[in-house]
């Protein structure tokens, strides 16, 4: 039965590859829904475990986690400076690390923070060191440039056709390992330098943080008090100064490591009245997860639609191919085939080639998953880990055994047809 199932199969080799085909397509667009969308939601909550605690000014907690941890550029509110002075001398915070966005460099987000978050974010360093002057920066493991490189910041970014500043010039001092978030592809400054090149020195603070908050309102722009009218002056070999004043200028979002999990519940509980918001970003992810759920469900729905389309396409061809081959159906029973064989050729021969395409389809779906999150980390520097999970298993074999009913229709055709009737078709 096996030779005469090969035999038909070689034979009709051209019907036999189209609905190969048209299984594998079909499956593969589920699998490669199923597989992208649980990529992106463990890469998302693994970047986000980085970060304990977000502070930031009254707003969108979604827009705050967005920008402060996955660099979304987003104009945020200012909150101001004294929150960072009375987060620093807090006994239940490890540190506190203001960031500062805006500034690009080659299409990478420049960041300016401390030497604290720039130390600890990788955990260590691939080559060289944590910056230690205002001309200094530390570039993530996705950024393509050369240690001790040249870095001009420019405003926003050059598509947008941003002004290049000309206060100052980085020199990259280290290279971060890698994190598998955002940050791999984002260049880390000083913030003091970041401040200084923005016109805000370390005296007039208050009036810097108030006329930098005024514009970026105006402007609209992704900036952490830094769009301003007129440039300020930086020193590229100034040492660093990381005490934070009352005086320091507005900010847009404070990263904040407590020093255990009960302090960190009581600074967001402390932190989520009055001029600013607290959130952990894996809580904020958990009910965007919420509300994209909608979406799985309905691309779920369209590749199991596509699915079924496909299903009752190969029933009908398959039904229509069994009449055609009536005749040696019927030669087959009258050289003394039983109808149990008759039977079971035409389902195994049906079940191989849909079953052939569900493994294709899973092959091709795990590939074009593994491609997608490929192109999405390139843009994006989250890693999207693609895998099979038990759930898959469980899938297929659904599939599996629906293909096994499915088989049974043109085998039960095939099964009643007597050999006279057969032959005389």
């Amino acid at each position: 039965m096996i030779r005469f199932i090969l035999a038909d199969l070689r034979r009709l080799w051209a019907g036999s590859l189209v609905v190969v085909l048209l299984v594998t397509l079909a499956t593969a667009l589920g699998v490669c829904v199923v597989l992208q969308e649980r990529a992106l939601r463990l890469g998302s909550a693994r970047a986000a475990d980085k970060f304990d605690l977000v502070i930031g000014a009254g707003g969108s907690e979604t827009q705050l986690v967005l920008s402060s941890v996955f660099l979304q550029p987003s104009p945020l509110p200012l909150m101001p400076g004294d929150v960072l002075a009375r987060l620093a001398a807090d006994p239940r915070v490890d540190w506190a690390a203001p960031i500062g966005f805006g500034d690009s460099f080659s299409g990478y987000p420049i960041v300016g923070t401390t030497m604290a978050l720039a130390d600890k974010l990788s955990g260590g360093f691939a080559e060289g060191k944590v910056f230690a002057r205002e001309g200094e920066a530390v570039i993530g493991s996705a950024v393509k440039l050369p240690l001790v490189g040249e870095i001009k910041p420019m405003h926003g970014l050059a598509e947008e056709g941003g002004e290049t500043h000309t206060e100052l010039v980085y020199h990259i001092a280290g290279r971060l390992q890698p994190t598998g978030t955002a940050w791999d592809r984002a260049i880390l400054v000083p913030i003091q330098a970041v401040w200084h090149i923005h016109g805000l020195g370390a005296e007039g603070h208050a009036e810097g943080a108030e006329e930098a908050e005024h514009d970026h309102e105006q402007a609209g722009a992704d900036h952490d008090a830094h769009e301003h009218e007129h440039h300020g002056e930086a020193h590229p070999d100034a040492a660093l100064d990381e005490s934070w004043t009352a005086n320091a200028p507005g900010l847009p979002a404070i990263l904040v490591k407590p020093k255990s999990i009960a302090d960190a519940y009581k600074l967001r509980q402390d932190y989520r009245s009055g001029n600013t918001i607290a959130v952990f970003p894996g809580e904020v992810l958990t009910n965007l997860y919420a509300t994209l759920g909608d979406a799985k469900q309905i691309l779920v729905a369209v590749a199991s639609g596509a699915q079924a389309l496909v299903a009752a396409s190969l029933v009908l061809v398959t039904v229509i191919h069994i009449g055609q081959r009536r005749r040696q159906i019927g030669a087959l029973r009258a050289f003394g085939a039983p109808r149990g064989a008759i039977f079971g050729i035409v389902w195994l021969e049906f079940f191989t080639l849909v079953a052939a395409g569900i493994g294709f389809g899973f092959a091709l779906g795990f590939a074009a998953a593994l491609t997608l999150s490929g192109l999405l980390s390139q843009t994006s520097g989250i890693a999207m880990p693609v895998g099979f999970a038990r759930e898959d298993l469980a899938l297929a074999a659904v599939l599996l055994g629906f293909v096994a009913i499915l088989a049974a229709l043109p085998a039960v055709l095939a099964y009643r047809q007597s050999p006279a009737q057969a032959l005389r078709a």
